[in-house]
C-alpha cells in the first residue's frame, strides 16, 4: 500500500512536525537558510523533537571513515536495537562522491568533522540489516540549484516522500528531516534529487526500531472517551456536532 501525506508548516519558523492520522508516519522537518556553517534554529529543534520520541537510537556520523572514502560504505548505527548496519550504495560521481572533512561550497559536517558528500545530483540507497521504523538526517546545501529531494522507502509497503525544503535556496542551507512510523517498518531507502548539476552534504543519520518508539500517551479527555468505548474518531464527530 502506498502512503501519502500533506505537510503543515509553522509559518516563519521553518519548523514542521506533522502528526498524521491513521497509519501514516509522523514527520519532522526544520530548515535554516542561513546557518553560517553551524547547527541551529529550526533544524536543531526538529531533530530534538524527533529524538524525544525515541529511546536508545543509533547514529552514523561518518567519523570512522577516512577523508576521500568512496561509496559503497558499510555504515553502522551503534545503540540501535541489535546494532543495525546498512549498505550505502550509489553515487555515480566517482571521487566527487566521498567522505569529506573540509567544508566547501555550502556543505559541512553537522557533528565532528566528517560528512557524506554526494556529487552532481547523484542518488544513493540505504539497505538495512533489519527493519527500521524511524529515520532522520541533516542535509546541507540542498535545493540551491532548483533540485527537489525525494525519498522512497519500502519493505512490503512503500512510502514516497517529497522533502519540503526551499527550492532555489541560498548556498549553505541546513535542514533536518525525519519520520517515525509506529505501524510500518522499512529496510530500503532511495535518495534522489531532481537536480543533476548540484552536490549535497549529509550527516548524522539516525535510526530507530519499533521497540525504540516512545509510546504516545492519549490526552486525559481521550482516555475517558476510550473508557466509554467511543475513541478519538467519535470524539471528533461529537465536537463537530456540538459546534452546530
Amino acid at each position: 500500500m502506498r502512503a501519502s501525506w500533506a505537510p503543515v508548516f509553522a509559518v516563519g519558523l521553518g519548523l514542521c512536525v506533522v502528526e498524521s492520522a491513521g497509519a501514516l508516519p509522523t514527520f519532522f522537518f526544520g530548515e535554516n537558510l542561513a546557518p553560517g556553517g553551524t547547527v541551529s534554529g529550526a533544524p536543531l529543534a526538529a531533530r530534538t523533537a524527533f529524538l524525544s520520541n525515541l529511546v536508545g537510537v543509533g547514529t552514523e556520523n561518518f567519523e570512522s571513515f577516512a577523508q576521500g572514502t568512496n561509496l559503497p560504505l558499510g555504515i553502522q548505527f551503534p545503540g540501535s536495537s541489535g546494532n543495525i548496519t546498512a549498505n550505502l550504495t550509489g553515487g555515480g560521481g566517482g571521487s566527487l562522491t566521498e567522505i569529506r572533512t573540509s567544508p566547501g561550497l555550502g556543505r559541512f559536517a553537522t557533528s565532528g568533522t566528517h560528512y557524506l558528500n554526494i556529487a552532481l545530483g547523484d542518488g544513493f540507497t540505504l539497505d538495512f540489516s533489519a527493519p527500521i521504523s524511524a529515520f532522520g538526517f541533516y542535509g546541507t546545501d540542498i535545493g540551491d540549484f532548483s533540485g527537489q529531494l525525494l525519498l522512497h522507502l519500502e519493505n512490503g509497503s512503500t512510502l514516497d516522500v517529497i522533502v519540503p525544503h526551499t527550492v532555489n535556496a541560498p548556498d549553505g542551507s541546513l535542514l533536518f528531516w525525519g519520520f517515525i512510523d509506529s505501524m510500518n517498518s522499512y529496510t530500503h531507502i532511495d535518495f534522489t534529487n531532481t537536480s543533476g548539476s548540484d552536490s549535497f552534504g549529509y550527516d548524522d543519520m539516525t535510526i530507530g526500531t519499533q521497540e525504540q518508539i516512545v509510546p504516545t500517551v492519549p490526552e486525559p479527555g481521550t482516555i475517558a472517551l476510550l473508557g466509554l468505548g467511543l475513541g478519538v474518531g467519535a470524539f471528533k464527530r461529537l465536537r463537530r456536532w456540538r459546534a452546530h
